[in-house]
């Protein structure tokens, strides 16, 4: 598992070749952390049924609602759900940087996210290898589309996160520590295509850091 600077920096919003000060300093903020702190997460598969109030994961108790989850899992007999985390030796990590320098915290922030997103990756990778003949979906999250935010505490519940991974879902459904994600990911017979990509599809445009940056996520 590697982290890719391009992703940081992406998040810091850096357009263009960055200063190669900034890069090196980046470089070394994601040694450290890489070094210091390995993605933790848990996934299991649920049988599901496609039903007019939306899509089901049997034996979860989980009903995905929404026009999302609907087109992401359209050609899908199963689903996995995911959640994965930095975990609390992160935000250890960051207290200490904010204590010395804010410019290296949001660096280490920055790389944090995109540490999180490898944790998701490489569950992904392992996801395919023990289901060979199976084809993966786009991981999706709750927040984006019309996926509500709050399924994030379901998700959480159903795969124990709290007990296993040491995530808790506050009451305005963020997650803590917050280095944590949670994702839906089909699993279908035939080929899937990549369907999320572009800000269209999110109900997070309008308030977006990125978009008024200029930049996008890059989903």
């Amino acid at each position: 598992m590697k982290l890719e600077l391009s992703e940081p920096l992406r998040y810091l919003g850096v357009r263009g070749s960055p200063d190669p000060a900034l890069l090196e300093e980046l470089s070394a903020v994601a040694d450290k952390l890489t070094r210091s702190v390995t993605p933790r997460y848990v996934w299991r598969v649920f049988p599901l049924t496609h039903r007019a109030e939306g899509q089901a994961l049997e034996g979860a108790g989980l009903t995905l609602a929404g026009s999302m989850a609907k087109r992401m899992l359209a050609e899908c007999s199963q689903a996995v759900l995911l959640a994965c985390t930095l975990g609390a030796g992160f935000e250890v990590l960051l207290r200490s940087e904010q204590a010395r320098s804010m410019a290296r915290a949001a660096m280490l922030d920055a790389c944090g996210s995109a540490w999180a997103e490898a944790g998701c990756d490489s569950a992904g990778e392992e996801i395919a290898v023990r289901f060979p003949g199976r084809y993966l979906t786009d991981r999706f999250s709750p927040g984006y589309g019309d996926l509500p935010l709050a399924a994030q505490k379901d998700i959480c519940a159903i795969l124990d996160a709290p007990r296993r991974l040491g995530v808790q879902v506050t009451d305005s459904f963020l997650m803590n520590p917050s280095k944590s994600v949670t994702a839906v990911i089909g699993l279908s017979d035939r080929p899937q295509p990549a369907r999320i990509r572009g800000c269209g599809f999110c109900n997070l445009r309008e308030a977006c850091q990125y978009r008024k940056g200029g930049n996008i996520c890059g989903a």
